[in-house]
């Protein structure tokens, strides 16, 4: 090959090598321009955007609960408090294998398929950067056992909570009611930024009705966090407002003293205050520790409650539903004089039975040879059952429809907690509606001693006691006393007394009506005249005994010889000081056999209690009487 094409393949290879080191150079260039321009965009232009972004990663907003408030008998009892616990609680979006993290903790927790299942639960309820309770109420030895161990788990940390107890447990169970988890329904309904910290709200009586007083308002701290979301240190605190503190109108001395007077049996007491309607004691038996469902009553408890013969978890107080026997003759004595249907002095022959024009069935009283010649206070004091059923007779369904009405029967008081009952007031109408059948004189004559299809519960027989001791103002039950600030003790809300009726009886009808239940306890032929030895005051009161099956005509009730559950439910109603009374009781205790004998005694105990520690009152030497007995 010739030196000028040797040369000429050198030149070309050279502008060959010299074109690609150019067109590198500008691509490294192009790049290094590129990165440059990037690198200027995100530090830059990018610089407040990815410093925020940085600092979220480091920075977290944490809620903080507020302390609940408490609550307090009016005597200043604790009822409900706040106890510092500890609880082992997993921030989901830490945790990178859920399943994985549960089956490493639950040889180290003892974790059981209830506390897993619940944890799951409230993992739904909560979002992922939120702490979840996993195990509550750490004993020393749990804590120690996990503490060796978490910095294995990421995400998963001790807390200190405040945890709800109950110091009296079954005692004011019904009353108090419990807190709870909250579940997805309340979700929906509780505001979510207020709740964003709280794992509780309350679920039954005051805790539940006060749920606005006592839960407070959330607050806020900015918090340092590592990589495993561990807090370093606190930047800002916005301080939550604690809840307040709530009175309620429960006399202690008088609710432990009805708890003891109904232990091992079934039944309800309820003392109110009839010129205001404030409740002074509430006790249904048996009751339940609500402690087990603070935070989820494990399923055998909750099953054991559930299938007890005796229905613990029945408030009785508001939900049972009892005929309230003699106790609504009064009642009926007033309607019999408010109608014009008979006067005070009027007597109603009594054999031993009665029975409607026409027709050959005998209703029988329980005095078998009967009462003679009986007038209206007679015929309460002795608890005559042919005068009332002459009575009823007389009144008519519609009428007496009508007038227990207004003492509050047949519909809801208007308690400030909820789960009550109406009870049944029957009437055509309503026999018509629910059975498609016409009303028979007959049933008539069994509301005139109260039994036949009239419910009541025991919160409604103790507002209208009230209302009789009140001569005739009828007032709203109520529990709420009094909201105080936590901090400074100032009084930030108040109960107000609320009348709902005014029945429209003379002065001289009332007083009547009250002296025959006067008569009741004091007279010498009253049925309950036992309960007023050695009272230091003068009291009324009216008793009751409800069948709970019917008797043929020429059956004879033996209540040896009939099972348990059988035998009648004793009722007692009273209200004390004769003149301006400040307690009116209704005692129902079921299968509890005669009122007189059984629930009596246990009213005049609460009317001991309470009206000695008030003002002992000097023993009467006389008493007056509703009529010549």
């Amino acid at each position: 090959m010739s030196a000028w094409l040797k040369l000429k393949y050198v030149d070309e290879e050279t502008q060959l090598i010299s074109w690609r080191i150019t067109v590198s150079a500008m691509l490294v260039t192009l790049l290094f321009l590129a990165m440059l321009s990037r690198a200027f965009y995100l530090q830059i232009v990018m610089h407040d955007h990815y410093s925020t972004l940085s600092q979220s990663n480091r920075v977290k907003v944490v809620p903080i609960a507020p302390t609940r408030g408490l609550i307090f008998s009016h005597d200043g009892v604790l009822l409900a408090d706040n106890r510092p616990s500890f609880s082992l609680e997993v921030i989901p979006e830490k945790t990178d294998d859920m399943d994985k993290l549960l089956a490493q903790l639950t040889p180290i927790m003892n974790l059981n398929e209830s506390d897993i299942s619940q944890f799951r639960i409230r993992l739904k309820q909560k979002r992922r950067f939120e702490s979840v309770p996993l195990v509550f109420n750490l004993s020393d030895d749990e804590v120690a056992r996990i503490s060796v161990d978490l910095h294995r788990f990421p995400g998963v940390d001790i807390v200190a909570r405040l945890n709800r107890y109950y110091p009296l447990g079954a005692n004011t169970a019904h009353t108090i009611g419990y807190v709870g988890m909250i579940n997805e329904e309340e979700l929906k309904v509780l505001d979510a930024s207020n709740y964003s910290a709280t794992s509780h709200m309350g679920k039954l009586g005051v805790e539940k009705a006060y749920e606005d007083i006592l839960h407070g308002k959330v607050g806020y701290q900015q918090v340092e966090v590592n990589a495993q979301g561990r807090v370093v240190r606190v930047l800002d605190r916005t301080p939550p407002v604690p809840g307040k503190n709530i009175y309620l109108t429960l006399d202690l001395s008088l609710q432990n003293l009805a708890v003891q007077a109904l232990a091992g049996q079934r039944g309800a007491v309820v003392a109110i205050d009839p010129e205001t309607g404030a409740i002074l004691a509430m006790v249904s038996s048996p009751s339940f520790d609500p402690n087990l469902f603070v935070n989820g009553i494990d399923s055998k408890s909750y099953n054991e409650y559930l299938n007890s013969p005796e229905i613990p978890l029945l408030n009785r107080v508001l939900q049972g539903k009892y005929p309230p026997g003699s106790t609504i003759k009064p009642m009926l004595g007033l309607a019999a004089l408010h109608y014009g249907i008979r006067s005070f002095a009027d007597t109603t022959w009594c054999p031993g039975w009665y029975s409607l024009k026409g027709s050959s069935l005998r209703k029988g009283d329980w005095k078998k040879d009967g009462h003679g010649h009986t007038s209206l206070g007679r015929a309460i004091a002795e608890s005559c059952d042919v005068y009332f059923y002459a009575l009823a007779n007389d009144l008519g369904i519609d009428r007496i429809h009508e007038w227990l009405y207004q003492f509050g029967l047949g519909q809801k008081t208007g308690i400030d907690i909820t789960g009550e009952s109406a009870g049944l007031l029957p009437s055509k109408q309503w026999k018509r509606a629910t059975h498609n059948e016409s009303w028979y004189p007959g049933e008539t004559l069994n509301i005139g001693i109260g039994q036949g299809s009239i419910l009541v519960t025991p919160l409604q027989l103790a507002v209208s006691t009230a209302a009789i001791a009140s001569r005739g103002k009828v007032m709203q039950p109520r529990l709420f006393a009094e909201a105080r600030d936590p901090v400074s003790g100032k009084v930030v809300k108040e109960g107000e007394p609320e009348r709902i009726q005014m029945i429209s009886n003379t002065e001289d009808e009332w007083s009547k009506i009250i002296l025959a239940m006067n008569d009741v306890v004091h007279a010498p032929n009253g049925t309950a005249r036992r309960i007023s030895e050695g009272a230091n005051y003068l009291f009324a009161g009216k008793s009751g005994t409800a069948q709970v099956f019917s008797l043929a005509q020429d059956e004879k009730y033996e209540a040896s010889k009939l099972a348990k559950e059988l035998h009648d439910h004793a009722l007692f109603i009273a209200f004390a000081p004769l003149e301006q009374p400040k307690i009116a009781v209704s005692i129902i205790i079921e299968n509890g056999g005669g009122g007189s004998a059984n629930a009596a005694p246990i009213a005049r105990q609460l009317l001991d209690n309470y009206l000695n520690r008030l003002e002992p009152i000097e023993t009467p030497v006389t008493y007056e009487t509703a009529d010549l007995l």
